[in-house]
């Protein structure tokens, strides 16, 4: 092998395509391969999102029905059992707050934090989240702890 007959590897070089639009002796002037006349024939053409071809789109065909509250507040709900397992691995001793939640992947920083009443808290806890459903209130202070809402 010499520097005289190296060539690329097979499929590494591609040929560039005819080029359209540079004369009629090139078999791709005229038209330059879009037609006669219609959008697409044109410069500047860009189909918007959702056209189709004059037809009314889908997007104002299909029927709009409901309602979105602008004011809706989506909470992060937490069962009292979670608060437990917290408890029994030894991450919580007897206070939750909104950071311990945060540092143990329960909630985000920024959510809105409920505690559900599903399971069972067997240990007094104080905790301060932005709201309790009325058992897990109830399950929270007769386990000996405090439910603060934030």
């Amino acid at each position: 092998m010499d520097l005289n007959n190296l060539k690329p590897a097979d499929g590494a070089v591609h040929r560039e395509g005819k080029r359209v639009g540079r004369g009629e002796g090139s078999g791709k002037g005229g038209t330059s391969t879009r037609g006669h006349k219609g959008a697409k024939s044109r410069s500047g053409y860009s189909k918007k999102i959702g056209f189709e071809g004059g037809q009314m789109p889908l997007q104002r065909r299909v029927p709009k029905f409901g309602f979105t509250n602008i004011n809706r507040k989506e909470y992060t709900g937490i069962n009292l059992g979670k608060l437990q397992e917290l408890v029994d691995k030894g991450t919580v001793k007897n206070e939750v707050t909104l950071e311990t939640l945060i540092e143990n992947g329960l909630a985000h920083k920024n959510d809105l934090v409920k505690i559900l009443g599903d399971g069972e808290l067997k240990t007094s806890l104080k905790v301060s989240v932005h709201k309790f459903t009325a058992s897990a209130k109830a399950a929270i202070e007769s386990a000996g702890g405090e439910a603060i809402s934030l």
